[in-house]
């Protein structure tokens, strides 16, 4: 099966709503990126050595990583060469499939791993500011509207108002939050939480943590700490460790993923605000360099605006007029 038809039938298996949130959270995007792509096949006619170095810049705009970048330039020097591809409007559709391919991982490695019996402990990390806390009120609605019994744990002890703000998202979500006072052991507000979950038998429990980056090295102990008491309480847990990142901040994200990856085994990553940013092709960057999934991505504001990540779905939000000319050329 070729790869446009391949892109289509698993849209099609998904809902219209969650395409047209793609669409829609990816327009800023799609309309910087894909339009500089769509202007550049005007202007050159051929494909040649300046119409490559247009595009790297093109790409490296977007967020795409440098890295990335640099190897996604030489894949499709060889595949033109192959292909004997030489106008540059040829070439549009295999730049979309070279993309596509970079988002390719193991089949399910997006999804989360949620235990089938027991308890389920989601760990979220990342700095201040970056929609942490948001992002676990939508995550706690989310399983609420599933069926799933869900407790919060106030694990950032040290931001002001941090507690204050996980338990407004409670009383929103209707889900309730274990907490001590401002400046506690985050790791003893864990250990309750555990306990809590335990014995109300939750089916899952969202971890709050600190993020002040600018006491790096005792953030990364303390979140070390935090996460040897789940793993004692219940072993094999923490199930997902989530890293939070801001998708407006593009490359700055990407140095945050390496000092977290470092510190607790980054098992996925939310990229939030991805809506706000022209600068989406930091998607790409992160699963080819850090070879961490993106599992979720916020396309909005509003309480169901927290996405599962969908590889098509986001191939689909950027290049769908690309994707129906291809197709319809083949046909």
């Amino acid at each position: 099966m070729n790869f446009f038809k391949k892109i289509k039938e698993k849209i099609s298996s998904q809902t219209e709503t969650v395409t047209e949130k793609f669409r829609e959270g990816l327009t800023k995007t799609r309309d910087s990126f894909v339009g500089k792509m769509n202007d550049l096949v005007k202007n050159y006619r051929k494909v040649d050595e300046e119409f490559f170095e247009e595009l790297e810049e093109i790409l490296i705009s977007a967020d795409v990583g440098v890295h990335t970048v640099m190897e996604l330039i030489d894949e499709l020097k060889d595949e033109a060469r192959t292909r004997n591809i030489r106008e540059a409007h040829d070439i549009q559709p295999l730049i979309t499939e070279k993309l596509a391919e970079l988002l390719e991982g193991a089949e399910g490695e997006t999804k989360l791993k949620v235990q089938e019996d027991g308890l389920t402990v989601i760990l979220f990390v990342g700095v201040n500011g970056v929609g942490k806390t948001t992002t676990i009120g939508k995550m706690a609605h989310k399983f609420k509207q599933e069926g799933k019994k869900v407790l919060l744990a106030a694990g950032d002890t040290f931001r002001a108002g941090a507690i204050e703000q996980l338990e407004v998202w409670g009383q929103r979500v209707d889900v309730d939050v274990i907490k001590q006072q401002a400046g506690s052991d985050p790791a003893a507000v864990m250990f309750d939480a555990l306990q809590a979950a335990k014995s109300r038998n939750a089916d899952i429990l969202l971890c709050d943590t600190a993020g002040r980056l600018q006491n790096k090295v005792n953030l990364m102990k303390e979140l070390e700490k935090v996460k040897r008491v789940i793993t004692r309480e219940i072993p094999g847990a923490p199930h997902e460790v989530l890293l939070v990142l801001d998708a407006t901040t593009g490359q700055n994200a990407m140095s945050q993923a390496k000092t977290f990856g470092q510190a607790t085994d980054v098992s996925g990553i939310i990229l939030t605000k991805l809506d706000g940013t022209a600068k989406g092709g930091i998607v790409l960057a992160i699963r080819h360099e850090l070879d961490i999934p993106v599992k979720f991505v916020g396309l909005g504001e509003g309480m169901d605006d927290l996405q599962e990540f969908v590889p098509e779905q986001y191939v689909h939000g950027l290049f769908a007029d690309v994707l129906d000319e291809a197709e319809a050329a083949e046909n």
